[in-house]
């Protein structure tokens, strides 16, 4: 019977300890996928920005054709025009950037965590382990069948028939 008890309690520590590590290896995929998500957006919101220089590059070489053709000179209002919009069209892209900073940011910040909660349940496997332990093995003792010193080794005959005294 004790060692099916053994046998017991060392699958159940075996078990807590691979439940852990088996939550950290999920959280670490989690984090990779939170890192591979905050790449993607990086490179979407540099194509974004490329799409958003282009449209502007278009808007502004019409802008100064049809300021050609009207036979108005690039100088003064027009240029001032001009320049607002550039001024207006990097205030885009700006926002742009900044914007997939900020998720990249969380994103990163997600794995962090992530990695950290599969830290902590390595590390609460191995106290749910040497918790499973002791209680498995404190469940072997038998106070019973223990042996207890300052008695004799024989149990006390019946009717109270003793042999060290005079009363």
């Amino acid at each position: 019977m004790c060692t099916l008890a053994l046998i017991g309690t060392a699958l159940s520590v075996g078990g807590a300890l691979v439940e852990g590590q088996q939550s950290k290896q999920m959280a670490n995929y989690q984090a990779k996928a939170y890192e591979q998500q905050a790449q993607a957006d990086a490179q979407s919101a540099a194509f974004e920005q490329n799409q958003e220089r282009h449209k502007q590059d278009l808007l502004l070489s019409q802008a100064r054709a049809q300021a050609g053709a009207s036979g108005v000179g690039i100088a003064g209002s027009p240029t001032e025009v001009l320049a607002a919009n550039a001024r207006q069209g990097q205030l885009d892209l700006d926002a742009i950037q900044y914007g997939s900073k900020l998720r990249q940011n969380s994103l990163t910040t997600q794995a962090a965590i992530s990695r950290f909660s599969g830290k902590q349940a390595a590390t609460a496997s191995i106290f749910k382990a040497g918790s499973n332990l002791v209680s498995g093995l404190s469940g072997l003792y038998d106070p019973t069948k223990a042996v207890t010193f300052g008695r004799g080794a024989f149990p006390p005959p019946p009717g109270g028939f003793s042999t060290g005294g005079l009363y």
